[in-house]
């Protein structure tokens, strides 16, 4: 690891209003990854943005292989060897994952003929079998689910053969074995010299792979220190600037009466035969591995997908819950795994996406009372403590880790009394997590009631009184909270199943 690819040197951006680098260096060596870390808003993707050419500095300098260089575009980034998996996924819907593969690099036997789409889907057969990864070249990119569609743009960036590879948050959306997969494949690169760049709040995959580790804070370089001369605490700690000491905060509640009963329901292709309570102060987790049907199961509870068979009951009643408006309505809510495209309006303010499932209580008279309205977004921001300037501000500026507490703030001014969470610490630092627990918790202690899916074991085990585990579209265990353990679950989200049935 001697030969230095890359070195930021003293890089400053300011945006309107905020300061979001200030003399931030970071380097890299050719077989190296350098894992780059921080809370959200910190910096690391405005510096690797930077980087690849998507904004300028202000000031500071770049070097590549000790020449002074400034990218004017990420093409031009691409050109000079440098690709970048962004966290938020862009792929092109309508096409093929083979056409989004080649997209802009198209095989043509000869200038200005036709593209020669056979050799095209050959030359991706052969990338995917060779990196183990089991998708159609074939595939409409709006037919696979997101974990399918991460790997696509993983494997995007590296059938570039780029020199150096910046990762931002890879595996915020792709499954544990999948996971695995992509560290091999980081292996083998590193063993060919690429050098490897890594954004994650995963604590765990950081240790793993990390050679080196970057903390960023507010914008300024905190540390780099080898990985081996730090732990999780200590990371945590340079990352937040003070020490967590709980990290899944006790909760005090007493568990009541069922409020939701979900039975023998089922939706083809997704899941069959589910049967559970939910019960009040209660916080049920669902794991299982991506594809078990955990997100369809509560998509259906939230109406937005109509059961083949099976009831749903609320506070013993019967219902029929056709549209989420209908949900809303009997008081449900759904904070979905993908906020870009199913949660918030991009495109708007912080406000108006808060104040959207509540706007009949602001009316009168066809008339939104602007006030009142205000109001409760501004009380609703500082109960879930959202840093920003204003309510006015776009909700595309904040941090991921605001913009999951704008959702959540949302569906807690509707008063709902059971919350559906979906990943609702998917790609959010640490800090923010237990900010996401604290408030989850004091919900659960109101006397609500939430069921939380999420990929992370630790947050299951750390959050749930009870869970619910599914494989292949079955529930396959239901664990208390004084035996749940990740083995256990793992165990009945794969293949060992029917282990862990005879074990017990």
């Amino acid at each position: 690891m001697d030969t230095q690819l890359l070195k930021m040197n003293n890089i400053c951006k300011h945006f309107p209003g905020v300061q979001a680098l200030k003399d931030v260096n970071i380097d890299l060596y050719k077989g190296e990854v350098h894992v780059l870390v921080g809370e959200n808003g910190a910096g690391k993707s405005t510096l690797m943005k930077i980087l690849c050419g998507e904004y300028n500095p202000d000031e500071g300098e770049i070097y590549l292989k000790g020449e002074k260089i400034a990218f004017r575009t990420p093409r031009d980034a691409l050109k000079h060897g440098l690709a970048m998996i962004h966290q938020e996924l862009t792929p092109i819907a309508a096409m093929t994952v083979t056409e989004n593969i080649f997209l802009g690099r198209e095989i043509v036997d000869f200038d200005g003929g036709p593209i020669n789409r056979k050799k095209m889907r050959q030359v991706t057969q052969d990338f995917l079998d060779r990196l183990g990864i089991h998708i159609s070249p074939d595939e409409k990119m709006m037919d696979l689910n997101v974990s399918e569609v991460q790997m696509i743009e993983i494997v995007k960036s590296i059938f570039y053969n780029a020199e150096i590879l910046v990762m931002d948050e890879p595996t915020s959306s792709i499954t544990d074995r999948e996971i695995d997969r992509l560290f091999e494949i980081i292996n083998k690169l590193k063993k060919e010299g690429t050098g490897i760049i890594y954004i994650s709040h995963k604590m765990d995959e950081i240790f793993k792979i990390a050679d080196r580790i970057t903390v960023l804070r507010d914008g300024e370089h905190i540390a780099t220190k080898q990985a081996d001369e730090v732990n999780i605490n200590s990371l945590i700690t340079m990352m937040v600037g003070r020490e967590i000491t709980e990290m899944y905060p006790q909760r005090c509640t007493t568990i009541g009466d069922v409020v939701l009963s979900v039975q023998n329901i089922s939706y083809a292709g997704a899941y069959e035969n589910i049967s559970f309570d939910l019960r009040r102060g209660e916080v049920l987790g669902i794991a299982g591995l991506v594809g078990s049907g955990r997100s369809e199961l509560l998509e259906t509870i939230f109406g937005a997908r109509t059961p083949d068979s099976g009831e749903i009951f609320i506070e013993g009643q019967r219902v029929h819950i056709n549209h989420p408006k209908e949900a809303i309505r009997m008081g449900l809510s759904f904070v979905p795994e993908d906020r870009k495209a199913d949660g918030l309006n991009y495109s708007d303010t912080i406000k108006n996406n808060m104040s959207l499932v509540k706007l009949n209580e602001f009316s009168k008279f066809g008339y939104i009372d602007r006030k009142k309205e205000m109001q409760a977004v501004e009380k609703g921001m500082r109960m879930l403590n959202i840093k920003a300037n204003s309510p006015n501000d776009m909700v595309n500026t904040l941090s991921g880790g605001n913009q999951q507490k704008v959702i959540i703030a949302k569906w807690l001014m509707n008063e709902a009394k059971i919350i559906l969470l979906d990943e609702p610490t998917r790609g959010i630092d640490v800090g923010a997590k237990v900010e996401i627990y604290s408030i989850i918790n004091k919900y659960a202690q109101e006397g609500n009631s939430v069921i939380m899916v999420s990929s992370e074991l630790p947050e299951i085990v750390g959050m749930s009184d009870r869970v619910i585990v599914m494989h292949a579209g079955k529930k396959t265990g239901e664990i208390s909270k004084d035996e749940v353990t990740q083995q256990r679950i793992m165990q009945y989200a794969t293949d060992q199943v029917e282990a862990c049935i005879n074990e017990k």
